[in-house]
């Protein structure tokens, strides 16, 4: 009687393993599948985005979602071959939703702060721009988080929310940029003949454009010497190389016309006799 009782044990927990075992299989499979599924999702989403020639930023933060929702759907077929009722786990969660808004509130805001940055597009991918302290090019605006490449190749990645909730520069958004170089001169030159050789290394300057014409500002009269302020507009995808050779030309016309740019001084004047 023992024995047979001992066997039937052993064949309903065999039975269990076979029948829960077979399910746990299934449920591994199905998510490995909508794991590799939602890659696959997103990888024809932007190529099917590419050929209609949608916008860039959009393009990506679309494919994302298709591969979260890909996801979703293998989480939720997994849990059916457990026999969970789908649908009063999704009217449990709608219920525990105050409790989980709480919980993941920072997630949440990171998904709010991407939505609002697809609807007002401050930036988009392939610009340049400086927030929440980073500055670089902006490769990628996911659901949650903002890739910036900066200008010596390291990837930064920014929480949308921290992007939508500071100060944005978007340094390439305007196709021109004023390109200015300040300049300080010995105040025993002339002011006239200063002018002249700052103007000539503005409008001598490669690559600059003819409209707006360049500028030449006396700014102030400083404590060690005469404040300039050489202007001239570039694209903004030559900004760097122009304010380069424009410093440079400043430089070696003041040099050639025998102009000094003085170091920073201070006269003391001393009160009374030295103590011998």
């Amino acid at each position: 009687m023992d024995t047979i009782t001992d066997t039937t044990w052993i064949r309903e927990l065999a039975d269990i393993g076979m029948e829960y075992g077979l399910s746990m299989l299934g449920a591994i499979l199905v998510l490995v599948a909508g794991w590799i599924g939602s890659k696959w999702a997103r990888k024809w989403a932007l190529k099917v985005f590419a050929k209609t020639k949608f916008d860039e930023t959009l393009e990506r933060f679309f494919a994302n979602a298709v591969r979260w929702l890909v996801l979703i759907v293998a989480i939720f077929a997994s849990l059916e071959l457990f026999g969970v009722q789908t649908t009063s786990l999704v009217a449990l969660l709608g219920a525990a939703g105050l409790a989980v808004g709480l919980a993941f509130q920072g997630t949440l805001a990171n998904v709010a702060s991407g939505v609002m940055l697809l609807v007002f597009r401050p930036f988009g991918v392939g610009d340049a721009v400086s927030v929440a302290g980073v500055t670089g090019v902006v490769k990628e605006l996911g659901l949650f988080t903002t890739d910036i490449d900066t200008f010596d190749n390291r990837r930064i990645i920014v929480p949308n929310s921290s992007v939508f909730g500071s100060t944005i520069e978007n340094i390439t958004f305007h196709e021109t940029r004023r390109v200015e170089v300040a300049v300080g001169t010995e105040y025993s030159a002339n002011l006239d003949e200063v002018r002249r050789v700052l103007e000539e290394a503005a409008n001598g300057v490669a690559g600059r454009l003819d409209d707006p014409a360049p500028a030449v500002v006396l700014t102030e009269l400083g404590a060690s010497s005469i404040d300039w302020a050489v202007r001239v507009w570039a694209p903004t995808s030559d900004f760097w190389t122009v304010k380069q050779a424009l410093t440079r030309d400043i430089k070696n016309g003041l040099d050639a016309a025998g102009i000094g740019i003085p170091f920073p001084q201070m006269d003391v004047h001393l009160d009374g006799s030295l103590a011998s």
